[in-house]
């Protein structure tokens, strides 16, 4: 965040009008700190009605700088978006999230700074917030968020927060993504009330189970009918740990019917079997009727499948329908992947597939993914990163 001060640690005094103007006329206010001179304070520049069009303003960027207190924002009205993303920022300051966009503000975007507590959201109004993100934060616990009757999207993505929790959850319900990745969560429970997820990112945090210990029920039950895309990946899932995932209850014979994207890479699995197989209701470990209808990417990189035998649950689930969309296999990093002919054969087993791994597929052949995806050039590994980002990527940005 920001760059770099003197030998003590300390900033010039710059203001928001020393390092570039605006018209007192303008609507939107976008000052990016990348190039040029870093805004450290925010000063009065914002309330005062012969500087700044307090009473019209609408959006204030204020991105990559290297400002500390938020202070000064309160007369901005009708501001409809507020973001400090990229600067030095220590708390959230309750005079101006009381004071700015009383009835507009929707979107606020405080992700990398070094905010704490994230309570004073509690000041935001209920009804217009659609859109937090506190991502790459110090915050160590949810708060100030049961207000939030109209929030779509949140984002506190690398922090240290250890528990979902429920009373601060029960209030959102219409979220439909919860990016929560890169903390410290060892369980999902909390997560029920959100009953109209449609994106769960929960990668590198302390999972070993998605399922309640003590009854067995899947803590995504909730979310079976709306979730689209469900990233689980760098966490300490086994076999067992994501059975869960599987309901034969379901009256539509299907897991999860509008799941495209299921991440489960470097995770502990050694075969695909839960996938599509429920242990507890088949003792022979055969592919039971269940299917993922509309599932098209799936990724296992970096597990502990050993062999084809480890994945033939696939192959039956692909004769039988029940991946009637798959295009996308990530296996690499897997002992299987180390077959001779382990892309043919996969390609075999499910024939729908138009990608493994990094590569595209044609008949049994294989070819290099054009980069022109993003992909790029380097590992596989680092590929697969790549895509995973900019999947990620894609989902926040849609609307």
């Amino acid at each position: 965040m920001g760059g770099g001060g003197g030998e003590d640690g300390a900033f010039p005094v710059r203001y928001p009008n020393d390092v570039t103007e605006w018209s007192p006329d303008d609507t939107e206010v976008c000052i990016v700190g990348t190039a040029g001179q870093k805004i450290t304070v925010l000063g009065t520049v914002f309330s005062d009605p012969e500087k700044t069009n307090t009473s019209e303003l609408t959006s204030l960027v204020l991105r990559s700088h290297l400002i500390k207190d938020m202070a000064g924002l309160g007369s901005l009205l009708k501001l409809d978006t507020l973001e400090l993303y990229d600067n030095m920022v220590q708390s959230l300051d309750e005079d101006s999230l009381k004071g700015c966009g009383q009835t507009t503000l929707r979107v606020l975007d405080m992700s990398y700074n070094a905010i704490r507590d994230m309570s004073p959201v509690q000041y935001c109004n209920g009804e217009t917030l659609t859109e937090l993100y506190l991502a790459n934060n110090k915050l160590k616990s949810i708060s100030g968020l049961s207000h939030l009757t109209n929030l779509r999207k949140l984002d506190l993505g690398a922090n240290k927060i250890r528990v979902l929790d429920k009373t601060e959850l029960s209030g959102l319900k219409n979220l439909e993504e919860l990016w929560i990745g890169k903390n410290k969560i060892d369980s999902l429970e909390g997560i029920e009330s959100l009953t109209n997820l449609k994106r769960l990112d929960v990668q590198s945090n302390r999972l070993t189970t998605i399922s309640n210990d003590e009854n067995g029920e899947c803590y995504l039950n909730a979310q079976r009918n709306t979730l689209e895309e469900l990233y689980l990946a760098h966490n300490g899932l086994d076999d067992d740990g994501i059975s869960g995932l599987l309901s034969s209850s379901s009256t539509s014979g299907s897991t999860f019917p509008q799941l495209t994207t299921l991440d489960l890479s470097n995770n502990r699995l050694t075969t695909t079997a839960p996938l599509v197989v429920d242990s507890k209701k088949n003792n022979n470990n055969t592919v039971v009727g269940l299917h993922w209808p509309m599932l098209e990417e799936l990724w296992l990189s970096a597990n502990l499948i050993t062999d084809f035998e480890a994945i033939h649950s696939l192959k039956v689930a692909s004769e039988n329908k029940q991946l009637p969309k798959l295009e996308t296999v990530y296996l690499e990093y897997n002992p299987v992947s180390k077959d001779f002919e382990y892309r043919k054969k996969l390609a075999e087993y499910i024939p729908t597939l138009q990608q493994i791994d990094a590569t595209m597929i044609r008949g049994y052949g294989s070819v290099p993914k054009p980069s022109g995806d993003g992909a790029g050039g380097g590992t596989t590994e680092e590929r697969l990163r790549v895509l995973q980002a900019a999947a990620i990527q894609r989902a926040k940005q849609q609307q």
